[in-house]
């Protein structure tokens, strides 16, 4: 089995070094870049299979180089690092199309799992591009999941690789409950609070897709779950 290749960009050396050897004897192939900067030239030359982008860092920051790398690639997962706790910096990167977010200090065990977990997520979806039709209409929309756009009275919306995946699901269980739980199994791989909170963003984003069509609507189940409505 090839090795999973992971950029890893972060500007503190000692941290760089000390997650570089950890990763590397666990079998991961690993690149290091100190900042913005160099991690968007060792993307660019290494196509990684997942990306962990600290936030803080000189030249480039981690929203702008993810940023850069999700106008080229939807599909890589990338999970953000970061010291900085605020819910708005949590948002802010779930909105720009990160995967996931750990703060440090981290687990260096919880952090293998969840690479070994986008990874795998990331070739089940890669799958499933291939098993979706081209075009789904809904409403007087469509959606085209392999090119990730939404097309709704005559505006174009470019979504991430989490919203179409989201928005698949929700089309899947039309006028029926997408419980939580399901949801967040089939696309973060657990519960967690901090993923029920992206998933309530994520959906936030979808309503403003589909405000202009009355023939769709997404509701909140209280305690329970969404709803997409075909009316």
């Amino acid at each position: 089995m090839d090795k999973i290749k992971v950029l890893f960009v972060e500007d503190e050396p000692v941290l760089a070094s000390i997650v570089r050897e950890s990763l590397e004897t666990r079998g991961f192939a690993i690149t290091v870049a100190a900042n913005g900067v160099e991690g968007w030239s060792m993307f660019n030359l290494n196509k990684p299979d997942v990306c962990v982008v600290d936030v803080m860092m000189p030249r480039k920051d981690g929203f702008s180089l993810v940023q850069d790398i999700r106008r080229v690639d939807e599909l890589v997962p990338v999970i953000f690092l970061t010291a900085r706790t605020q819910t708005e910096d949590v948002l802010k990167g779930l909105e720009i199309g990160a995967d996931d977010y750990m703060k440090k200090p981290f687990s260096m065990e919880e952090l293998i799992l969840r690479l070994k977990a986008l990874v795998r997520r990331k070739s089940i979806n890669s799958k499933m591009i291939h098993d979706t039709p081209e075009e789904i209409n809904i409403g007087n929309c469509s959606f085209n999941y392999q090119k990730l756009e939404f097309y709704c009275h005559k505006q174009q919306f470019n979504l991430s690789q989490r919203e179409a995946e989201l928005l698949k699901l929700l089309i899947q269980h039309k006028n029926q409950l997408l419980e939580r739980k399901t949801a967040l199994m089939k696309l973060w791989g657990d519960d967690s609070p901090f993923n029920a909170r992206s998933m309530d963003v994520y959906i936030t984003r979808l309503r403003k897709f589909i405000k202009e069509d009355s023939k769709l609507e997404i509701i909140n189940i209280r305690s329970h779950g969404y709803k997409l409505m075909e009316y």
